[in-house]
């Protein structure tokens, strides 16, 4: 540790970077730490895979499949590099163990990734890879999951391969030259063939793993780039895939919760003895607030609906805790003070003389925009089985980043982290919410007062939706200065107020340091628009209102405040929007083609035909860069007789770097645009009384099919490494419809939801 503080230490100049980071190289990401390596019941050249005698290739996965299609993207590296069909791999938990650690997520964060980094930053991203490497958590989330593992799981095939040529080339006492692998199968020149698993059954002595492999090249991909079909969809639809509520034995109990209506709230009064007096109960004890759960009374049961008639019967009374019964409107009045001249602010960005360009300019465009709260709606709400024996627990969930959920557990239950085996499920969406633990930490609590019997805990959708972690609200105040002959934005001045996610979710989940961060102002600070005074500041705002990372986090919000900044500035200078935004990306060739290619895909310079109803169709464009992509949509948008808009076809073109799955790619971008339309829409929590209002799809609406768009998708050949695909294609969206109503109504809309605000 001494060497590793003096090299922080001494970051004061280039010649102690270099040396820095000679002398402190990234670890491979192969071997090490892993117990797999010593379970695998077969041959295990590495902590990614193992080949077995009867031909089973096993992937041991260290992120979380929750609908996104990760499993299949990285299957399908290793598969390209090991040799063998997509079919073959199975798919098995990993350990929990560093070297699975997401170092992408924690190295490539907004907070850390500036535009043109200097060699200071580029030696920081190094710490910081390292740093997640050695101390970091096996995270999925960040759009990250490919883009970390993308030389890794093919590093691994690949060592693999290089392994059983030489195996077999032993075995035949022919050169390792001669030996050709594919099909997961070694073929010899002379027509011999034998199987990868044959060569497993060899023996051990001929299985010296090789640890001087090559890649293949691009060119050679046979299998990378393809629209393969994904692994677990079959057992999705039959039925066979594994839920947290599926998991069930014999004699099982059931917990049901009357939890704190308010996020800081404590218990008054329950009538334990009405809920012991239904049939069926087994336990009901009072659980305090901690692991980011709320207080809560718990009920247990041999039977859910008796647990349910229980919770009723408690009759539980709440009270306030020190926030108080807050108010929405005492929430806006904050978020709008930290937009007052005289609000404390951290400049992000400060680039030319932005005042003097503002005072000195007769063409100044304003606009302020705000954003609500808004919960993570996953389809499957939260559930979470655990069996407690008193020195050792497992416990089945669907979590995001496992080794804290299995923490979590552990102290709830009174453990160490190694006495809990963490069995992680599929999961039916998330977007952030289960990088949180609080669920598994109620559950093993429960577990831990009936010790011996097997307790599943499922929250009810009303609780998910009212003890959510929150995407922030937040307001913006946007001025900029138009050239009108040459059509351009000369200046920019973005102000921002909300309170950070950053300092909230950090400490709860990670038990790291936390505080406000250039991630409150991702979206605005990290685009590749080339304006030469530019202000990017933001106002750190403390809410009492519990926030989390929500899909694609700060650029949900600061790309609908800055694209639909960039329209309405392209309005006043009478500019074509498409047009203006090239102007300002004259060196951004991704960029550039990525516009042109979504102006193409959807006839922009076309007029658009009406709608079916002979109502008039508008279009508007935006464009976006986050997570390693670059997005751009085209929304075309009617009005209905109320008013309200109708989407009628969003064109999106996408550059991610290289397409590992193009399936994938389409199926994510169209889940990204629902999910968008849904908040653009309808998405808003609000609160009265300290406690939120919104409770199910009733009041908190999500896209239905039938109001759902035709989304046309262009993928952008490239042979760059992959980018993020589960979240960059969400932040276009709103500013994209925003902007064609605005083309259709000449009415700018600067606050969200467009209905029922």
């Amino acid at each position: 540790m001494k060497r590793r503080t003096v090299l922080w230490m001494g970051l004061g100049t280039v010649g102690a970077l270099a040396v820095g980071v000679a002398v402190m190289p990234m670890r491979q990401r192969l071997t090490g730490g892993a117990d797999a390596l010593d379970r695998a019941a077969g041959f295990a050249p590495n902590a990614w895979v193992s080949i077995n005698p009867d031909n089973t290739i096993t992937l041991f996965m260290p992120r979380a499949e929750m609908g996104q299609g990760t499993h299949t993207g990285l299957a399908m590296l290793l598969a390209e590099e090991l040799g063998c069909a997509l079919s073959a791999i199975r798919i098995e938990p990993a350990p929990i163990a560093r070297v699975y650690s997401n170092i992408a997520a924690v190295a490539g964060s907004a907070a850390t990734q500036p535009l043109q980094p200097t060699v200071v930053e580029r030696a920081t991203q190094h710490f910081m890879a390292k740093f997640a490497r050695e101390f970091g958590f096996m995270l999925t989330g960040g759009s990250s999951s490919i883009a970390d593992l993308f030389v890794v799981l093919r590093e691994a095939g690949a060592m693999a391969r290089e392994t059983l040529r030489a195996a077999a080339a032993r075995h035949w006492s022919a050169p390792v030259n001669e030996c050709v692998a594919r099909a997961a199968q070694i073929v010899h020149t002379s027509g011999k063939v034998i199987d990868y698993g044959d060569i497993v059954a060899l023996g051990p002595d001929l299985l010296e793993p090789v640890h001087e492999y090559t890649l293949k090249k691009p060119a050679e991909w046979t299998l990378i780039g393809t629209p393969a079909k994904r692994l677990e969809s079959r057992d999705k639809v039959t039925g066979r895939a594994l839920f947290a509520a599926d998991i069930h034995e014999p004699g099982m109990l059931y917990a049901e919760f009357s939890l704190s209506p308010f996020f800081d709230g404590e218990i008054e009064v329950y009538d334990e003895a009405a809920a012991r007096a239904v049939s069926g109960v087994v336990e009901v004890l009072q659980i305090a607030a901690g692991g980011g759960a709320p207080a809560a009374v718990a009920v247990v049961a041999e039977q859910r609906w008796r647990a349910q008639r229980a919770v009723s019967a408690l009759n539980a009374q709440w009270v306030a805790g020190a926030a108080g019964p807050f108010n929405q409107p005492e929430l806006d009045a904050k978020l709008l003070a930290g937009l007052r001249d005289d609000a404390e602010v951290a400049t992000y960005q400060d680039a030319g003389d932005v005042d003097a360009v503002i005072e000195n300019s007769g063409t100044v465009v304003r606009a302020d925009y705000e954003v609500p709260f808004l919960a993570h709606a996953a389809m499957e709400p939260l559930c979470c089985a655990v069996k407690f024996d008193r020195d050792r627990a497992t416990v089945w969930a669907g979590v995001q980043i496992p080794d804290v959920a299995r923490k979590a557990a552990a102290l709830a239950l009174g453990l160490e982290p190694e006495q809990v085996t963490l069995n992680p499920l599929l999961m039916g969406g998330a977007f952030g919410r289960r990088l949180d633990a609080d669920f598994v930490s109620l559950a093993a609590a429960v577990a831990r007062a009936v010790p011996g019997r097997f307790v599943q805990a499922l929250w009810r959708r009303e609780d998910d939706m009212r003890h959510d972690f929150y995407r922030p609200a937040v307001r913006a105040r946007y001025a900029g200065v138009l050239e009108l002959g040459p059509g351009l934005l000369v200046a920019l001045k973005a102000h921002s107020a909300s309170p950070s996610v950053i300092a909230q979710a950090v400490p709860r989940q990670l038990g790291l340091p936390g505080n406000p961060s250039k991630a409150d102002v991702e979206g605005t600070v990290d685009q590749g628009y080339e304006i030469p005074n530019h202000r990017v500041q933001h106002t750190h705002v403390e809410l009492p209102v519990p926030l989390g990372f929500w899909r694609s986090v700060g650029h949900s919000q600061h790309a609908f405040f800055q694209e639909s900044f960039i329209d309405e500035s392209a309005a006043i200078a009478r500019i074509d929007p498409l047009e203006f935004r090239l102007r300002h990306l004259q060196n951004q060739r991704r960029h550039r083609a990525v516009l042109e290619l979504v102006a193409r895909q959807s006839n922009w310079k076309e007029a658009p035909v009406n709608a079916g109803d002979g109502k008039p169709v508008a279009r508007g464009i935006a464009l976006h860069e986050s997570f390693g992509s670059i997005v751009a949509a085209v929304a075309e948008v009617s009005q209905g007789e109320g008013g309200e808009p109708r989407v009628h076809r969003v064109v999106v073109a996408i550059d991610c770097g290289v397409a590992i799955n193009p399936n994938l790619i389409r199926q994510q971008v169209e889940s990204s645009v629902i999910f968008g339309l849904s908040a653009l829409l309808y998405g808003q929590i609000s609160i009265k009384d300290g406690q939120v209002i919104q409770g199910n799809f009733d009041s908190y609406p999500v896209l239905r099919l039938g109001q759902t768009p035709v989304i046309d998708i262009s993928i952008v050949p490239s042979t760059l490494p992959p980018g993020g695909v589960g979240e960059p294609a969400l932040p276009p969206v709103a500013p994209a419809v925003a902007s064609a109503l605005a083309a259709l109504t000449g009415r700018r809309h600067r606050r969200l939801p467009l209905i029922g605000a």
